[in-house]
């Protein structure tokens, strides 16, 4: 809904209209439509948040979502979409820093989705991966497991990913592997590559951390992955590949100079021979 006022001789003609139709009186005429049922105002809300979100207007989608929540608290659509914002901003959207991540909020909007779908797995899978944003490891742990042994989940490699990361950041860097390799058996799954190669570089492998990293901004759906070249870019230094290296950091500034990565890369080109 736009936020413009009316021009004055169009607000003129709305009170006009809406004085001749009999609009807003307690009698209503046959032919006068009914008010607009909620649940269907949710759902046009959760309509636009979505292709907000497919425009690139995390703000104007996160407006949408928490109105369709309004409508109809029980659209477990609308809250998962609110989490996803949420913690968009929390993870970088557009790789900037952003004055809106409340973890607080994305943790809120992805619990209500599991209480109002407790089978959808997808709402499972975001509040393990709020929970590793929040440093909260073994919950995450505890939400994540089950879902790798799902059959019903389609997108098992997302739980396999997100368990593997809460393992390595809470420092069962082994463990994570095993899971993380069982993530990349999608092998399109450019973050699941991306962790493996950081849980490696983790483990002082450099060697399967370059590998994996690699991997990461293989092929199209990748290449443009900033972090992961930013990574690749310190574990070849670490090599002493010193002209893959700046490549790499050199691709990364490239892709986006002003992001938080893309300045880092800066910094690393700056400061490395």
């Amino acid at each position: 809904m736009s936020s413009a006022r009316l021009r004055p001789g169009l607000a003129a003609g709305v009170v006009a209209f809406v004085l001749a139709s009999g609009v807003g009186c307690t009698a209503r005429g046959a032919n006068t439509p009914a008010p607009p049922d909620p649940e269907h105002q949710s759902v046009a809300e959760f309509n636009l948040g979505l292709d907000a979100v497919n425009h690139g207007d995390f703000r104007v989608a996160l407006s949408h979502a928490l109105r369709a929540v309004e409508f109809d608290d029980k659209n477990a659509r609308a809250t998962h979409l609110a989490a996803i914002v949420y913690l968009g901003f929390c993870n970088g959207l557009r790789g900037f820093a952003d004055p809106d991540c409340r973890l607080a909020d994305a943790e809120k909007y992805a619990r209500r989705t599991v209480k109002l779908a407790p089978t959808y797995a997808d709402g499972k899978n975001l509040l393990g991966e709020v929970l590793i944003d929040e440093k909260r490891y073994p919950e995450a742990l505890d939400v994540l497991r089950p879902l790798t042994t799902d059959p019903s989940y389609t997108s098992i490699h997302l739980a396999w990913g997100n368990l593997g990361w809460a393992q390595v950041m809470s420092g069962d860097v082994d463990g994570g592997i095993v899971s993380l390799k069982n993530a990349v058996t999608e092998p399109r799954f450019c973050v699941g590559f991306y962790r493996l190669g950081v849980a490696y570089e983790k483990k002082g492998d450099l060697t399967q951390a370059e590998l994996n990293l690699g991997n990461a901004v293989d092929g199209e759906a990748c290449n443009n992955f900033q972090d992961a070249f930013e990574e690749r870019g310190k574990v070849r230094f670490q090599l002493g590949q010193v002209d893959l290296a700046r490549a790499d950091f050199e691709r990364c500034r490239g892709l986006n100079p002003d992001t938080l990565t893309g300045k880092r890369c800066t910094q690393s080109l700056e400061a490395k021979p």
